[in-house]
């Protein structure tokens, strides 16, 4: 699908959708309680239907109510031998240790970008503890694993990706001896961590955290039933407010100022840039600002790159943006395509492995561009039309559906001017 978007002012209210973490969060560990959950507030976006189809294949039965879920969990975790992540990264790494609580041969499949998301991680632990596994030579999936996680001590670097931390904690409290998970480089994304540890006592599940260098897990834990709202997703903020502090005049409805997501850096970073952002209760916005150029670390928020891309494009002076090597393993290259997308669209960006420097300009011209088949590069490039001087094409973006199903809806709904083709 191809939107064309003629530049207008946007002006409205928005309910932030829910949280895409922390719903992957709470499905499973509901999925894996022995009674009754009620998970409420729940976009069926595609990664998330990924996951309900995950603790189905456990055993799960889940009850589709509106934007409600009832999920009654399986007395015994026992995979079908197969499952499909679909595009959905944090799916397949946090089931990859929950399927393999038991021995029994597993396949584990996905779509697109997602056979080439690393899992080397998990491979380094499948050697130390017996567990055979086949994958292709030029992709990760489909994987093939044959064998079981013991408990014992786990050795994970910091710096690769939370998810399988994560993945690692919903598994080890299930088996039958203590486990420890060691951080053998600096942790990058901590707060994804504390999303997990946070909707792992809820349930409860009881881990040590040792100043984010070792988690002590006590074995044969069972997890309980809990009734949770999701809260709203602070990365998908990140749009609304660019387009904010760009001139448009959106208040943001549903957030919680007291948060756990890392996510919730993005009102650093664009205060950082210059932006005035407001929180009143539950609503959140970003007025009009003279932004200008900053450093920004992405070790931590990884999917706001995109946003504060456009963002830093269109302020004055010179923003340099460090640690950036994970946006390179998203859903696409997110250094790369940014970079290409917005200099075809005027903007000036020079990338290194590892840095972006972007030099402001203060205005952008329209043309064509390629989401790449992302969804937070075409919501950002989408943001980008509010300083542009001709009409924008983006290409490929039916891909909002993987976190946003409706952003084009709701971007119309703010005033936006589309033509589908």
């Amino acid at each position: 699908m191809k939107v064309t978007i003629h530049p207008k002012k946007l002006k409205g209210e928005v309910h932030i959708p829910p949280s895409k973490s922390l719903s992957h969060r709470a499905i499973i560990a509901a999925g894996l309680a022995k009674g009754e959950s009620i998970i409420s507030n729940v976009i069926l976006s595609k990664d998330i239907l990924a996951t309900i189809r995950g603790v189905e294949a456990i055993g799960a039965k889940v009850i589709i109510e509106g934007k409600t879920l009832r999920i009654t969990g399986s007395e015994v975790i026992r995979f079908h031998s197969r499952l499909d992540a679909n595009e959905s990264g944090s799916t397949l790494r946090f089931f990859i240790p929950i399927a393999l609580v038991n021995p029994e041969p597993m396949e584990f499949t996905g779509k697109n970008q997602l056979i080439h998301r690393p899992l080397d991680s998990y491979f380094e632990i499948f050697k130390k503890v017996g567990i055979c596994y086949t994958h292709p030579k030029e992709a990760y999936l489909p994987l093939k694993t044959t064998g079981g996680l013991v408990a014992g001590c786990y050795q994970v670097e910091g710096n690769i990706s939370s998810q399988f931390i994560t993945g690692l904690l919903f598994a080890l409290p299930l088996l039958k001896g203590d486990s420890k998970i060691q951080i053998t480089t600096p942790l990058e994304s901590k707060g994804y961590v504390d999303l997990t540890l946070d909707i792992l006592s809820k349930f409860g599940i009881q881990i040590k955290n040792q100043n984010y260098q070792e988690f002590l897990i006590s074995g044969n834990q069972s997890y309980t039933p809990f009734h949770y709202e999701v809260e709203g997703d602070y990365s998908q903020t990140a749009f609304f407010l660019i387009a904010g502090a760009m001139g448009a005049d959106i208040k943001l409805l549903g957030m919680k100022k007291e948060s756990y997501q890392g996510d919730k850096k993005i009102v650093e970073d664009i205060k950082a840039l210059g932006g005035q952002l407001l929180f009143d209760e539950n609503c959140l916005c970003c007025l009009p600002s003279e932004t200008t150029g900053t450093e920004i670390s992405f070790s931590q928020s990884p999917d706001l790159g995109p946003a504060l891309t456009v963002l830093a494009s269109v302020s004055r002076g010179t923003s340099i943006f460090k640690e950036v090597g994970r946006l390179r393993i998203k859903e696409c290259d997110r250094v790369t395509c940014m970079r290409r997308e917005l200099e075809a669209l005027g903007a000036h960006i020079e990338e290194t492995q590892d840095t972006m420097i972007i030099q402001g300009i203060s205005k952008l011209n329209g043309g064509m561009v390629d989401s790449h088949n992302d969804h937070r590069v075409a919501m950002a490039l989408a943001m980008a039309s509010l300083k542009m001087t001709e009409d924008l094409t983006i290409i490929n973006a039916e891909c909002v559906s993987k976190s946003y199903p409706d952003f084009w809806e709701v971007f119309e709904a703010l005033g936006g001017e589309i033509t589908y083709e």
